[in-house]
């Protein structure tokens, strides 16, 4: 059984940074896509970011290339997700998801594992 828990959320002013972690556990994660998808209050998950954990190819949503940058310790069972220049927007609630298809996609009925979530707030 695979099980996920993200943690480093919290309130940040606009223009700062903050880093989530996603530690997994239940298995190996070697031949996993791990994803980062968030939800603002609202409305619908929305894609975040991409890692394939053998290779460590990443995909970003438009709304966060160049600010967001997701990573992985394979040491640790671990995936990264640092969060720079952040936005009111960027406010959500956000997931760790695992698929093991193997296949690097945004679409999150894809991704059989979740995390609880944690909540991210951007003052302005």
């Amino acid at each position: 059984q695979v099980h996920l828990v993200e943690s480093g959320g919290g309130l940040v002013q606009a223009g700062g940074s903050l880093r989530l972690s996603c530690a997994g556990s239940g298995r190996t994660f070697s031949n996993y896509v791990m994803g980062w998808f968030r939800q603002a209050p609202g409305k619908e998950h929305e894609f975040v970011a991409i890692i394939t954990w053998s290779i460590g190819n990443t995909y970003y949503a438009d709304s966060v290339k160049g600010r967001f940058t997701i990573s992985r310790d394979n040491a640790k069972n671990t995936v990264y997700l640092q969060m720079d220049s952040l936005k009111p927007e960027d406010t959500a609630v956000y997931y760790c998801a695992a698929s093991s298809r193997g296949v690097a996609t945004p679409t999150k009925t894809a991704y059989e594992y979740w995390g609880q979530g944690t909540q991210v707030t951007v003052s302005s």
